[in-house]
């Protein structure tokens, strides 16, 4: 379990730190955006332990055994100061995919344009998913598939995801012209993970490595392109 622990860790800080927020027009602007940076790193850092704390114990224990108490008290918080930064179990379980896909677009971000879109994507989910063992996806899809939240809104996740993974393509690949194929790209990459995940899912054991059914499918798809 220790490294289960590692690696959500290191989902967990590989996003990009934010920007410190811009100086106001106050008498004093230095300070008060000093004080406001060291405001918002701190409960930055906050949210991410609570996050870590949760996952932690989720891969120990389940996640329907570990109660909002023992997060709060792992993670040397109140109850109450847990609900100022999640709602509830499933709403750690979002955020940390949510860090996960940010991780990813992120990578994306500083892709060379001239790399094939679709290659560069294909390569940063690869990387991502290959920083994982058979064991410890097991192990994570086992919380992740506990959670009533996620299972409910898997098919709005995926949607959503495009979407976004369609933007960030836009941000590298700038010519107008090239949106029809970039939208395409986006729509294709989730469904190749998508199927990776379903055909992962549907294996018996020993699986394949999950990086490696996601790379098998994205050489499929491209065979018949």
């Amino acid at each position: 379990m220790q490294k289960n622990l590692h690696r959500v860790q290191f989902v967990l800080h590989s996003v990009r730190k934010h920007k410190s927020l811009s100086m106001s027009g106050t008498s004093h602007p230095a300070d008060d955006a000093s004080a406001e940076g060291v405001r918002e790193r701190k409960r930055r850092e906050t949210r991410h332990r609570i996050a870590e704390t949760a996952l932690r114990l989720f891969l120990a224990h389940g996640f329907e055994g570990t109660t909002l108490d023992v997060i709060a008290t792992e993670s040397g918080i109140s109850r109450r100061t847990f609900f100022s930064y999640f709602k509830s179990k499933d709403d750690i379980l979002l955020f940390s995919q949510d860090v996960h896909w940010r991780a990813i677009y992120d990578d994306l971000l500083e892709t060379s344009p001239d790399v094939p879109p679709l290659d560069a994507v294909r390569d940063i989910m690869v990387k991502h998913m290959a920083r994982y063992t058979t064991e410890e996806m097991v192990a994570i899809d086992a919380v992740m598939r506990s959670s009533a939240t996620l299972q409910s809104r898997k098919q709005a996740f995926y949607a959503e995801q495009e979407q976004v993974l369609f933007s960030q393509l836009c941000e590298v690949w700038r010519q107008p012209e090239r949106r029809t194929a970039l939208r395409m790209v986006a729509m294709v990459s989730m469904g190749a993970m998508r199927l990776t995940t379903q055909t992962w899912n549907e294996q018996a054991s020993p699986r394949k490595p999950m990086a490696k059914v996601l790379r098998e499918a994205f050489e499929s798809l491209k065979s018949e392109l």
